[in-house]
């Protein structure tokens, strides 16, 4: 091993001091706090769970065979009418499927002005 030629370095330190000011040769340590340590701490933490959010977003999980985001499976809940069985892409449906369990057209047919017999749990296949 060589030895430091201490000389030069208190050289070099003078010049970079000289040039770039006297923060670029100060130990970071000696400006750091108890409060500092905290808030870095702090973000780490936070960024940590963005990480985590972004990581699950792109994260892929097999369904029937394929390789779906898991973002796409946790998305939406099931859009098929339990009446007539159709799958629905209309933004108007929404209401019904979340209150009723069913598309617009079958609110239309079989519970407008008869929701509570609906609600009671008459479907139009018990009618039969």
């Amino acid at each position: 091993m060589s030895k430091k030629d201490l000389n030069y370095i208190a050289k070099v330190e003078k010049a970079i001091a000289e040039k770039y000011g006297p923060e670029a040769v100060q130990n970071p340590k000696s400006l750091w706090t108890k409060e500092k340590e905290e808030q870095y701490l702090e973000q780490l933490k936070e960024l940590q769970k963005k990480s985590d959010k972004l990581q699950e977003k792109v994260e892929k999980i097999e369904f029937n065979g394929f390789l779906i985001s898991k973002k796409l499976l946790n998305k939406g809940g099931n859009r098929t009418c339990s009446t007539c069985n159709t799958y629905s892409f209309d933004s108007k449906d929404d209401v019904y499927m979340n209150k009723f369990d069913c598309c617009f057209q079958c609110y239309i047919k079989y519970i407008e002005d008869r929701e509570e017999r609906w609600l009671a749990g008459w479907r139009p296949k018990d009618d039969k």
